[in-house]
């Protein structure tokens, strides 16, 4: 469900904007000042939208339309390729998303819907109130990036330019072009094609720049930060088993689970799926500390069937399994700290056997799924996990930056490299979804003019090809209607 929070928000906003507006209209001598200031300004607005509507920015649409001609003939080029396999790609991609989300649905498992290339987006259910800045800023940049393209395409055309505008419905900002209708049916189908993919091919290339400054951020932030010395902690969850005395605090640097060494966050990601689908490790302890710390303990069995031999209520001790020359299985109840301290990983007593001190290979008699993990964090002393190896991937958030300086501070990078991956799904989303042969978005224009471009000669009446185009668009809105439809269920619903 949407939390009635972010409900209550959008609706008081939204509320207290429209009662602003009827007051002001209402009153007899701020009426026609208010309805003058909103006209010259270019305001327009009506339930859950607002809309704003300008030609200053005319001039710099003209320029970037003139600035180097055979480079923006290439360009818009490239841009009326690309858009024309996008139309039909996008088809392709929500015919796919369709089929996974109704497999989910008949399996019942909507554990696989990380897979999907396409995601319905719904603040605060499957978007982090938190994040929200990223993703609206995200959208706005998308949206002006989009219709940057369509505006500066149609002045090289030769299609009057009326004006720029942005809107917000409901909680989604947007952009939009005015461009002069009449101007836009005199050219022929292919200049319109160079107008009408421009906007997908700004995106697409909006999302290739966000992309490349993703990967080059370690280069960017060089003098500032430096990367592959360990998994710096930026935050950890309170409450969770991270936190405490002898866990993870802010600043801390992972340099190694287990024996497994943690150079950045994928390293970290790496070694818990490492862990997690691997055997528990087992820890070489010398027969003489084993003697002299051993607790006696009745071992007996779990549900699961694992053997436990510490009581309920011991917050440090672990039972611990071995065999020796005589007996193949023995429990014993120990310190988990000063029996593993120091001591390296091992399968069996052989791995121990070094320097002729006798050794034995003790491994940690735990539930099934669970581990125990020695997190090292130096100068701190190990952090020692014990539970879902999950449970410890999630409850920490890190960064492959590390400060050079202390006054800096360590989420700057983590907020431009959110912000980058907000900007290239976001952006890559717009220039699909607007691809697609779809009602009311560009893939409309975007067809009509194909068709009109292909098979004027074959289908020389116009009202044919609209006729073909119309069962096109139809197909692709009940495409795209039924994967929002879905999503929306998939994604509120669960």
């Amino acid at each position: 469900m949407i939390p009635i929070g972010v409900v209550v928000c959008v609706m008081g906003g939204w509320c207290t904007v429209y009662l602003t507006d009827t007051l002001l209209r209402s009153s007899s001598s701020l009426k026609n000042r208010y309805e003058t200031w909103l006209s010259s300004n270019g305001f327009t607005l009506s339930p859950f939208h607002i809309k704003w509507h300008t030609s200053i920015f005319n001039r710099l649409f003209a320029r970037c339309a003139h600035l180097n001609p055979h480079f923006l003939y290439i360009w818009f080029n490239a841009g009326m390729v690309f858009g024309i396999v996008a139309m039909f790609g996008s088809v392709f991609l929500l015919s796919k998303t369709l089929l996974q989300t109704l497999s989910q649905m008949m399996a019942d498992t909507p554990m696989g819907s990380h897979e999907q290339v396409l995601q319905v987006v719904v603040p605060g259910v499957n978007l982090p109130v938190s994040q929200l800045a990223y993703f609206f800023i995200a959208i706005l940049i998308s949206g002006v990036i989009h219709e940057f393209g369509h505006g500066v395409a149609a002045l090289r055309e030769q299609v009057r330019l009326n004006g720029f505008g942005m809107f917000m419905f409901v909680i989604y900002p947007g952009a939009f072009v005015d461009l002069f209708t009449t101007h836009l049916n005199l050219i022929s189908p292919v200049q319109q094609l160079r107008i009408f993919c421009a906007g997908v091919w700004h995106n697409f290339m909006l999302c290739v720049a966000a992309l490349s400054f993703l990967f080059l951020l370690p280069v960017f932030m060089f003098p500032f930060y430096y990367t592959d010395a360990g998994a710096l902690v930026t935050e950890v969850m309170e409450g969770s088993p991270s936190s405490g005395p002898r866990g993870l605090f802010l600043g801390d640097l992972v340099t190694r689970l287990e024996d497994c060494p943690v150079r950045g966050v994928q390293d970290w990601d790496n070694c818990i799926q490492h862990l997690s689908h691997n055997p528990q490790a087992g820890y070489c302890v010398h027969t003489a500390k084993l003697q002299l710390s051993w607790m006696a303990g009745r071992a007996y069995k779990r549900l699961d069937g694992t053997m436990e031999c510490c009581g309920n209520n011991s917050m440090s001790d672990l039972c611990f399994s071995y065999s020796n020359n005589v007996e193949s299985k023995l429990f014993a109840c120990l310190s988990v700290r000063k029996t593993i301290e120091a001591s390296r990983t091992c399968r069996t007593n052989t791995d121990c056997q070094t320097d002729f001190i006798p050794g034995l290979c003790l491994i940690p008699s735990l539930e099934n799924q669970t581990r125990l993990i020695r997190v090292k964090h130096p100068p701190q002393t190990d952090m020692l996990f014990v539970g879902y190896p999950s449970h410890l991937q999630y409850s920490v958030s890190l960064t492959n930056f590390v400060p050079r300086l202390g006054f800096l501070h360590p989420d700057l990078p983590v907020m431009l490299e959110t912000f980058c991956k907000y900007l290239v799904s976001l952006s890559g989303a717009l220039a699909v979804v607007n691809a697609v042969p779809c009602f009311a978005l560009d893939g409309q224009w975007m067809l009509t003019a194909f068709l009109d471009a292909t098979l004027s000669s074959v289908i020389q009446e116009r009202n044919n090809r609209e006729l073909i185009g119309f069962f096109f668009m139809l197909g692709g809105s009940a495409l795209l209607a039924a994967n929002v439809a879905l999503g929306l269920w998939m994604v509120t619903a669960r």
